[in-house]
């Protein structure tokens, strides 16, 4: 790929001032750089919520979802250990 040097950025620059206009410019550079910041934060917290939290800072949520452990292929919640035990006081099972 040939390298670009001050003349060929200089046509460049002459070319998108006929196709949008001097007035245009101006505008369009202020919205790629909003876009490109935007872009950037939002890269950043992606990062920052896929870092693994210090064993000192994990909270008990996140204990729980470690140790819970598939019952049969599903993880059994609260509510369908009251409905089991509500079906067995009852005989429904």
């Amino acid at each position: 790929m040939p390298n670009l040097g001050a003349p060929e950025l200089l046509i460049i620059l002459v070319v998108l001032v006929f196709l949008f206009g001097a007035k245009r410019l101006p505008d369009m550079s202020r919205s790629v750089a909003r876009s490109m910041k935007i872009f950037k934060t939002e890269v950043k917290e992606m990062r920052e919520e896929d870092k693994p939290a210090h064993p000192t800072q994990t909270s008990q949520t996140d204990q729980v979802r470690y140790d819970a452990r598939p019952l049969e292929g599903r993880v059994e919640s609260a509510a369908d250990r009251q409905q089991q035990s509500a079906r067995q006081t009852h005989g429904d099972i």
